[in-house]
């Protein structure tokens, strides 16, 4: 099983990593795997019977700015403290020796591949990221830096300090694209895809793994990147996941979590 991925990594010319939220779980980042698994990393919520989904909706921005903030406040503090796990240096290290061209595409809005050292200018982040902000308005296109101090009451989850848009003063929010959202102002991740594209056509034909990590089908818009990716010549596609691992061959299935994977595909390169 690893040896075949070990293979298929080391004949690389092009190194692809589509990564989900499975990716940050070996960092201690929770999993929002169905409502239970929400409800475990965030009790508050349980107790108000409040899903991710619910949780995680652009409105609460407009209607009640405390409680939309405290979800997202809490995550930009948690993401800000995480240390990227191993699996991150182990990827570095295959790209660095294969000498190969590469690009991250990724769903996680947490900045995790950023603050393990791979260049901004190589990553696609397809729902935005926790690190840029907007106005909710939006009352112009600008996106900016989340450079907010943002504390957060853990038994209400109500935010303390409320971010302002810097142009108007409204109330501002993660440049993250939300459940049921018609405001996320999309031109940072929409140059990132044209980065993207271009890097794709430039190497076209070129022998090419895809890792797939943890990417499950409850939000699969990384898979489907893997899939169509793994349509094209030349390339293989590694698909990582500890309950969802199933791919059609020739590509390849790894039941496992992302670092279990990576560190025993380590051991045949």
């Amino acid at each position: 099983m690893f040896q075949r991925a070990a293979q298929a990594i080391g004949e690389a010319e092009v190194v692809i990593i589509t990564a989900g939220a499975g990716m940050g779980v070996d960092s201690g980042l929770p999993d929002f795997r169905g409502t239970q698994g929400f409800w475990n990393s965030y009790p508050p919520y349980a107790r108000l019977g409040i899903s991710f989904e619910e949780a995680a909706n652009p409105e609460h921005f407009e209607r009640d700015p405390a409680f939309g903030w405290g979800f997202y406040g809490h995550r930009t503090n948690l993401y800000r403290a995480t240390v990227p796990h191993e699996g991150f240096h182990i990827l570095q290290a295959w790209i660095e020796r294969n000498r190969a061209a590469s690009f991250v595409v990724t769903s996680n809005v947490d900045g995790q591949f950023q603050k393990a050292g791979y260049p901004e200018s190589r990553i696609l982040e397809v729902h935005g990221s926790i690190h840029w902000l907007q106005c909710t308005t939006p009352c112009c296109r600008r996106i900016w830096a989340n450079q907010e101090e943002i504390p957060v009451n853990r038994e209400t989850m109500r935010a303390r300090v409320i971010p302002r848009c810097i142009s108007c003063g409204a109330v501002s929010r993660p440049n993250i694209l939300m459940f049921g959202d018609y405001t996320w102002l999309s031109e940072r991740t929409t140059e990132q895809e044209r980065c993207f594209s271009r890097f794709c056509a430039d190497l076209r034909g070129r022998r090419t793994v895809v890792i797939e990590l943890g990417a499950g089908r409850a939000v699969p818009t990384i898979r489907y990147a893997s899939e169509r990716l793994g349509a094209r010549p030349n390339t293989t596609v590694i698909r990582i996941n500890p309950r969802e691992a199933e791919i059609d061959t020739p590509h390849l299935s790894l039941p496992c979590g992302a670092l279990e994977a990576l560190r025993g595909i380590a051991e045949y390169l």
